[in-house]
């Protein structure tokens, strides 16, 4: 990711949807720095597929519902003393899947707070430094569960955000992953990282 080159500021929510934007040119937003997004590689998207397929599946007919990238999270979402949205936020971020329980987080323009869910598919520009920042942000965020996903390694790596603490395992592509908030869900990885 690179920082947007158009000004050395601090944005908010308001700023970032009044962008114009090229077709297919995508950004995030962390703490007021604008982040490039390099376009997905065909692996990166078939995972994105097959996980986000295998999620929606076992949604289908429960109210909490997933959302595939391209899709705004706004972390620290707060509306004014009047109830309006005045775009004063200045975290906006496109995981690759999303799952949103709480159906007053569902605006129009995207996740309205913090999903109970966050999947992310690693791409050869995401950096250590990279990977750590979004760790802390969707954890002080308050998503209860994050999966980062290794389609290089072919391994998943969960984490759930309880009580203060942090619980973590690691599934390879052999393995059938369990999210903790959804017990009953179970993702078949051979099929997630078949090339």
């Amino acid at each position: 990711m690179g920082a947007l080159p158009k000004e050395e500021r601090r944005f908010t929510y308001a700023d970032y949807k009044s962008w114009e934007l090229k077709e297919g040119e995508r950004y995030e937003l962390i703490y007021g720095e604008a982040y490039a997004m390099a376009a997905p590689n065909a692996y990166h998207q078939s995972i994105a597929f097959e996980l986000g397929r295998q999620i929606g599946n076992y949604l289908v007919g429960k109210q909490c519902k997933a959302y595939p990238a391209p899709y705004d999270v706004r972390l620290f979402y707060e509306e004014d003393s009047g109830g309006e949205d005045d775009g004063s936020d200045d975290t906006v971020v496109q995981p690759d899947i999303s799952i949103v329980c709480d159906p007053k987080k569902r605006g129009p323009e995207g996740c309205r707070g913090s999903p109970d869910f966050v999947a992310e598919i690693l791409s050869p520009g995401n950096t250590a430094i990279e990977m750590a920042e979004k760790f802390e942000l969707y954890r002080n965020a308050g998503v209860r569960e994050y999966w980062v996903v290794n389609p290089n390694q072919k391994n998943l790596r969960t984490y759930l955000f309880a009580g203060g603490e942090i619980q973590t395992r690691l599934y390879t592509a052999a393995d059938t992953a369990k999210a903790a908030i959804f017990p009953d869900l179970a993702v078949d990885l051979g099929s997630v990282f078949a090339e």
